[in-house]
């Protein structure tokens, strides 16, 4: 798999994302481990082992008969480790505006970035206060100082997988399924936890000069034929006379693998893109800045009134249409957004994950980026899968 972990400088802007990002930033603060000298390790990141301690003194403070669960669940809550993700460029926009929010630690009169009353959680805490304080962290009381901070990189969904499983971050974010990325038969698969955060329609989009042209429309075989090399022409769909500039995700994203399984019904289908870009925000720019190009997008990057226009897509008879139906259960090129862990869930990454699973996080995280959020039902069934809470 890729390894980029090449930061992309401005993420496309989604109405409060700027404003929530520039509030807090994504700190790259290093975290601190407890003090507390029966944490040996100071790490509580998922899959970490505590290390053992010694004999203990006669006041019993360590504890050799502690089963090993119990020492985990203890170091988890007292560690204040920095939380780290890294992964798809897709799911980015949610969970760095959650980093964001979560370092700035607003305070709950704060009703532009917090108030919880807006949300019927009754609390007067601040906002990376209460959410880990449901997981035993101690709150700190003072904005820009969470319990623990939270940093998220940029990268690809494959990555954000892979550094799971090899412990290197907390969080893999990833735009199509664990599964897909590496087999249904992979040994990682019976110890990686699937967190459903919110779901993109995967828009196509056209340049504006194409939009303009009356290109707003092409059918499920027209769009498969454009990306296996057969329809090269805009003049074929009723366009003008130019050459279709295919723009691809690279391989290894969420994105393309979603792309490909979704429209030709393999993963692994042998698309033939003119170009292939890492990033959701590449792709956005070189529509924007050529007047022939066509694409496949998160809901997250498009702008219907400026330079990457949606088009409708009719599949077998029913048209998909940007802000009407994109969200139908049946629209093939749905796709869940993801947060994987490794081996279980602990207290941090529950506490952060939780955060994003409510009310306010679907609302304020998932909502901005014009994702659809997830209901109620599909919500607890994810909750089931945190850590209890203290």
């Amino acid at each position: 798999m890729a390894r980029d972990s090449k930061r992309v400088a401005d993420l496309v802007s989604r109405r409060k994302f700027i404003a929530g990002a520039g509030a807090a930033g994504v700190g790259a603060l290093a975290g601190c481990a407890s003090g507390d000298g029966d944490d040996g390790s100071g790490d509580g990141g998922s899959g970490g082992e505590s290390e053992d301690g010694g004999s203990g003194d006669e006041s019993g403070t360590t504890t050799q008969t502690a089963s090993e669960d119990e020492t985990e669940t203890s170091n988890e809550s007292a560690s204040t480790s920095s939380l780290t993700a890294d992964g798809s460029s897709t799911v980015y926009p949610i969970t760095n505006l959650a980093s964001s929010l979560w370092n700035g630690n607003p305070p709950a009169e704060d009703q532009e970035y917090w108030g919880p009353g807006q949300y019927d959680i009754d609390t007067d805490q601040n906002l990376a206060d209460y959410w880990a304080g449901l997981y035993g962290f101690e709150p700190t009381g003072e904005r820009s100082v969470p319990p623990f901070q939270a940093q998220v990189a940029l990268s690809h969904s494959g990555t954000g997988v892979e550094g799971v499983i090899n412990e290197r971050v907390d969080i893999g974010d990833a735009s199509s399924t664990a599964q897909s990325i590496l087999g249904e038969d992979h040994e990682a698969m019976d110890d990686i936890v699937d967190h459903v955060v919110g779901v993109d329609g995967q828009p196509i989009v056209v340049s504006r000069e194409i939009y303009d042209a009356g290109v707003t429309q092409v059918t499920g075989e027209e769009l498969r034929a454009i990306y296996m090399g057969e329809i090269t022409n805009w003049s074929e769909l009723g366009g003008p006379d130019k050459e279709i500039y295919a723009v691809g995700r690279a391989e290894d994203s969420g994105t393309d693998t979603a792309f490909r399984a979704n429209l030709y019904g393999d993963p692994d289908a042998p698309i033939k893109p003119d170009t292939r870009k890492g990033q959701n925000q590449q792709v956005a720019t070189l529509v924007e800045q050529n007047d022939n190009a066509i694409a496949y997008i998160a809901l997250a990057f498009v702008e219907p009134d400026g330079a990457t226009p949606p088009i409708s897509l009719d599949l077998d008879g029913t048209v998909y249409e940007y802000g009407k139906n994109l969200g139908a259960q049946d629209y093939p090129l749905n796709r869940d957004l993801h947060c994987y862990t490794w081996e279980g869930t602990d207290r941090r990454e529950s506490a952060f994950i939780n955060m994003i699973l409510s009310d306010f996080g679907q609302e304020y995280f998932v909502a901005p980026n014009n994702y659809f959020k997830l209901p109620e039902d599909r919500r607890e069934e994810e909750r089931a899968k945190l850590a209890d809470q203290a």
